[in-house]
């Protein structure tokens, strides 16, 4: 998330393309539309990695899903790319950080999710051979069931850096988990999204606003009221639920039925 990102109505920019079903018939009753279960760790644990470029970029984009999956009892990680060290003209960048760092552990702690620190700049994120073997490490020791991190098509650089790291992993592992995209700020960041999986969070609104309230430097009510509500719900309404999270995802077409792995 950037500090002050021009805020759209999601709305309109919809019915002008974004999305691609704004003046379809709801998604559900739409041939292959996917909304999809999360199971019960009882029959199987999984383990999550969530990667955002900033604090507050997992909580935002897919907060309401990460608190489904937790409260179900799966172990997720949320690993962060930056530590918003550039956020504030105003600050240093370790006055910055330790800021926004607290924040993330708060929304962490708040969602019972553990919070991960990749160790790039804000603003100066890299794509690198050196920058996807470290990476690279992190999810080898992470060992995933499942990846969610930022859609590469986005007008945020360092946006695209984490998508691009965590796709490049994902390669290189022989895509051993199941890969997920989720949207930020579509219209004025994320570009050209068109979902292939929703997850209803029509009962974990109120989670993921906890999370998103607690990073308070990223103006989180005014956000929400005036961008994020309005996004849930038209997804909501493209899944034929209250509200939803959408995805795009990366694994094979005949294990698509849910989020659950094969075996």
């Amino acid at each position: 998330m950037t500090k002050k990102a021009t805020r759209r109505n999601f709305i309109q920019l919809s019915a002008l393309g974004l999305g691609g079903l704004a003046m379809t018939k709801l998604a559900a009753s739409k041939p292959g539309v996917n909304l999809l279960a999360v199971p019960d760790a009882s029959e199987k644990p999984l383990k999550i990695v969530c990667a955002g470029a900033h604090p507050g970029d997992p909580e935002f984009g897919c907060g309401g899903t990460m608190a489904k999956y937790s409260a179900a009892g799966h172990k997720i990680t949320f690993l962060y790319l930056t530590r918003g060290e550039a956020y504030d003209a105003n600050k240093t960048h370790a006055a910055a950080a330790a800021l926004r760092t607290k924040e993330a552990e708060t929304a962490c702690a708040g969602l019972k999710v553990t919070p991960r620190f990749a160790g790039q700049i804000d603003g100066d994120t890299i794509l690198s051979p050196q920058q996807n073997e470290a990476i690279f490490k992190i999810i080898a020791v992470e060992k995933p069931d499942m990846v969610f991190t930022q859609w590469p098509m986005d007008t945020h650089p360092d946006h695209q850096v984490t998508g691009l790291l965590l796709l490049n992993a994902w390669t290189k592992v022989n895509k051993s988990f199941d890969l997920y995209f989720y949207e930020v700020n579509t219209g004025s960041e994320t570009m050209s999204f068109v979902p292939t999986d929703y997850v209803d969070i029509t009962g974990f609104r109120n989670n993921k606003k906890a999370a998103m309230w607690a990073h308070q430097t990223q103006e989180p009510e005014k956000t929400y009221n005036s961008f994020f509500k309005q996004m849930e719900e038209f997804r909501g309404l493209e899944a034929n639920v209250v509200a939803a999270e959408a995805f795009i995802i990366y694994k094979s077409k005949e294990n698509r039925t849910d989020m659950r792995l094969p075996g």
